[in-house]
């Protein structure tokens, strides 16, 4: 008998994200009423670089990358947005146009929050500051991770930290370990070429790592995984 998957929704989100069961009664509230749902087409942009930040987000279902592109046409993945994460406080914070385009890499649905509510959470709920604090930490440490990783780590490291990325216990929290992610979707997070992802994940595979499905991987050893990326 096959199991009709539900598909998640926005107070899944919610619920399961380390700020919003912490806010008190009158903030959740007030979230509630002002987020709301956007589609993402596969390939469509939710945000361009330059454009002025107006939203925070989260992605409730689907897969997004970080990606800036030069003038040239030269690009460059900064890292992957999976379900459950959420992102864009710190051009909020700055007050600055955004740096990257976010892509989405499926059809994906995001939760949007005005900016007023965003700025007024930040001023009134002191642990959603702490939330803040910690995110951006957390970031900031992944993406010096992947700095050194593309200067001094081989393509099997490569693709091995970014699989390992969407399983970052705080950024991505409750990440199952079957990711329904193409290779191209992979090499596309990584920054490589698809031939090299390939190869890459083939020797992951041999290594009894992770599995290679139709339509998706299963990671079969996290914490090796995790350590293959370092």
């Amino acid at each position: 008998m096959l199991v009709k998957l539900v598909p998640p929704t926005m107070a899944d989100l919610l619920k399961n994200s380390a700020w919003f069961p912490l806010l008190d009664p009158a903030a959740q509230q007030r979230v509630l009423g002002d987020v709301r749902e956007v589609p993402v087409a596969q390939g469509g942009a939710l945000s361009r670089r330059g454009d002025i930040p107006a939203h925070w987000y989260g992605v409730i279902e689907g897969l997004l990358k970080w990606t800036v592109t030069s003038d040239h046409g030269r690009s460059v993945t900064l890292g992957g947005l999976s379900a459950g994460s959420w992102f864009g406080e710190g051009t909020l914070l700055r007050g600055a146009p955004r740096t990257a385009d976010i892509i989405a890499l499926r059809p994906s649905r995001v939760a949007v929050l005005p900016q007023d509510t965003f700025e007024w959470l930040h001023a009134t709920q002191r642990s959603f500051d702490h939330f803040l604090l910690r995110q951006i930490n957390e970031r900031m440490h992944w993406f010096l991770g992947n700095f050194t990783a593309h200067h001094l780590l081989d393509t099997d490291s490569q693709v091995a930290r970014a699989l390992a990325g969407l399983f970052h216990p705080f950024l991505y929290p409750g990440a199952d370990t079957h990711l329904q992610i193409s290779q191209e979707e992979v090499a596309n997070l990584t920054g490589v070429s698809r031939q090299r992802c390939n190869a890459a994940l083939k020797r992951l595979q041999e290594a009894a790592i992770v599995e290679i499905e139709y339509g998706g991987i299963t990671v079969l050893d996290l914490p090796r995984l995790r350590k293959f990326a370092d």
